[in-house]
């Protein structure tokens, strides 16, 4: 197995970042290369999960009116407002960690390692009695089971998709900032906000480059060899990205439901 560790601290727009996941996706079904991607959302975008019912649960005229950015991911869950946090992606060929669960609970193990090694006190959230609904709004409303917590609140909200032999798994690692915009233009009564930042945990904010390079090494861990990107990996990339862009810039697809 062969990894490549993708480090953007500039930030994409929400678009060009689906669009970049996607062609990982596509790299690992492909060619069984494998990923890490780390970066930012420039400008801060809200985004919906795969098959969220976004015409039903948010008002588009209020989000129209706020001047916000929307996405529609290429995997499931609720959404998210992505602003002052840190984004993973991890694209691999579905048999790197085994099963869906196991893959989501072992990326998410290597999280925490991360977060502890910043003095973080990081765990993974038990399953509850019952899962959320799509329509339950925001990602960070509830844990779903196996996300990263910081006592009792939600750190990193992950999704993770699967096609053609491969797994595309990316979430939020929450440095500061707060999920309230999701509830600003929630239809109807608003979520519970059940997350936490890792700036409100150690009482101070925590640089984008410490916590990439934290996660970066702890994923070092995951069977393989690792390279640094090169000219060629991200030109390959974007020329794949360039095949999605269309699709997640289409507001046809944004508010397909």
């Amino acid at each position: 197995m062969r990894w490549t560790l993708l480090v953007e601290p500039a930030g994409r727009p929400g678009w060009q970042n689906m669009a970049m996941d996607q062609a990982l996706l596509d790299l690992a079904a492909g060619e069984g290369r494998a990923f890490l991607r780390l970066y930012r959302w420039n400008p801060s975008t809200l985004s919906f999960g795969r098959n969220e019912p976004a015409l039903r649960r948010y008002d588009r005229a209020a989000i129209a009116r706020l001047g916000l950015a929307t996405v529609r991911r290429p995997t499931g869950g609720r959404a998210v407002w992505h602003a002052e946090e840190l984004t993973y992606a991890v694209a691999a060929p579905a048999d790197t960690f085994g099963s869906l669960p196991q893959a989501y609970r072992l990326i998410h193990e290597t999280l925490a390692v991360a977060l502890r090694a910043l003095g973080v006190p990081a765990s993974l959230a038990s399953p509850p009695a019952r899962g959320s609904a799509l329509d339950a709004g925001a990602c960070f409303a509830s844990p779903a089971g196996g996300e990263v917590m910081v006592r009792g609140r939600k750190l990193v909200g992950s999704a993770q998709l699967r096609e053609r032999g491969a797994l595309l798994q990316h979430g939020s690692i929450l440095l500061e900032g707060t999920q309230s915009v999701v509830a600003e233009v929630t239809s109807g009564p608003p979520p519970p906000d059940q997350s936490t930042t890792l700036a409100s945990v150690v009482g101070s904010p925590v640089p984008f480059a410490d916590v990439a390079g934290a996660v970066a090494t702890a994923a070092r861990a995951w069977p393989g060899r690792w390279e640094e990107e090169d000219a060629g990996t991200r030109a390959l990339a974007l020329a794949a990205a360039a095949l999605h862009a269309g699709q997640f810039q289409d507001d046809a697809w944004t508010w397909r439901r």
